[in-house]
């Protein structure tokens, strides 16, 4: 008898395995070609959330697909598209509402409600049909043109978030409630990214940080991890960051510190399936709730 297909613990995999393989300093949703835009599906014209962004984005990487298109084998084929012989497809979870009724043997009671069940469902990428007119993403008619600078600079204020800049770290002061960051004349780019956008990407991450109190989307994660909770704050923070430049038109910076939260991140997702999907969760949330301070930026 085979052994029962666990959606949390194949994609889990997928994503340690792409942890373990980008580099010291790399994180695989950071990368130099291909696209760094949010998933899209192809039928709903609606983004992907949670870990499934995770998911196609290292799936993506992996493949090298220039597209953020993904759908279903049936929904190109709605589209009048063929996914080609031999194409592999990618892995995304969905969530499907179960109706339950439960008698209790003392009472005699039967109590009803719903429950979501995790179901597996697998979709391809627009590089891998055929009728379908690909076009770079940077190309894409859905896309307003921008300065994707300027874009960053327009939203980080929309926030309405205390930004100063001055020291030399970069970092959320939940006391004094401000974010602090290097003068940006600082930021000297990398070999993928341009100074602006390693400005830009790292106060996307401390803004994730800054989301996350109280007063906003109170997000504790002591209850669910315990003494792993930080590490996993900086995860929600790392991935939510790639959301939003992703959102932005804006290329992650690889970091250098990324290396001592590495080995904590692989701890915590090997020990628990579903942590990957509480932490994307709630980089989702975070990266949703503050774009949408910003008007001029999810249209």
């Amino acid at each position: 008898m085979s052994a029962k297909f666990d959606v949390h613990q194949e994609i889990t995999d997928r994503i340690v395995a792409a942890l373990e393989t980008a580099g010291e300093f790399r994180l695989p949703w950071i990368r130099s070609g291909g696209s760094m835009k949010r998933p899209v599906n192809i039928a709903s014209g609606k983004p992907y959330n949670g870990v499934n962004i995770v998911s196609l984005w290292v799936a993506g990487l992996a493949a090298e697909y220039p597209s953020h298109l993904w759908g279903t084998y049936r929904q190109w084929q709605d589209r009048g598209c063929q996914v080609r012989k031999g194409e592999k497809s990618s892995l995304i979870v969905f969530y499907k509402k179960l109706e339950f009724a439960q008698t209790d043997e003392t009472t005699g009671e039967t109590e009803t409600g719903e429950r979501l069940m995790a179901r597996a469902s697998f979709v391809f990428n627009a590089a891998q049909v055929e009728g379908f007119a690909l076009q770079s993403d940077t190309a894409l008619p859905a896309e307003p043109a921008f300065d994707p600078i300027e874009r960053a600079e327009r939203f980080a204020i929309a926030t309405g978030a205390k930004i100063e800049e001055g020291g030399d770290k970069a970092c959320y002061i939940p006391t004094a409630d401000m974010i602090r960051m290097p003068e940006r004349r600082r930021f000297t780019g990398t070999d993928t990214t341009t100074p602006a956008e390693g400005f830009y990407s790292t106060l996307c991450h401390e803004l994730v940080h800054w989301s996350g109190a109280k007063h906003r989307l109170d997000r504790d994660l002591t209850g669910r991890f315990g003494s792993e909770s930080y590490a996993v704050e900086e995860l929600v923070a790392e991935l939510g960051a790639a959301f939003l430049c992703g959102d932005l038109g804006i290329s992650p910076e690889p970091r250098a510190d990324h290396a001592c939260y590495i080995a904590n991140w692989l701890k915590v997702l090997k020990d628990d399936k579903k942590a990957v999907f509480t932490a994307a969760s709630k980089a989702s949330e975070a990266a949703n709730w503050l774009i949408g301070h910003d008007v001029t930026a999810s249209t």
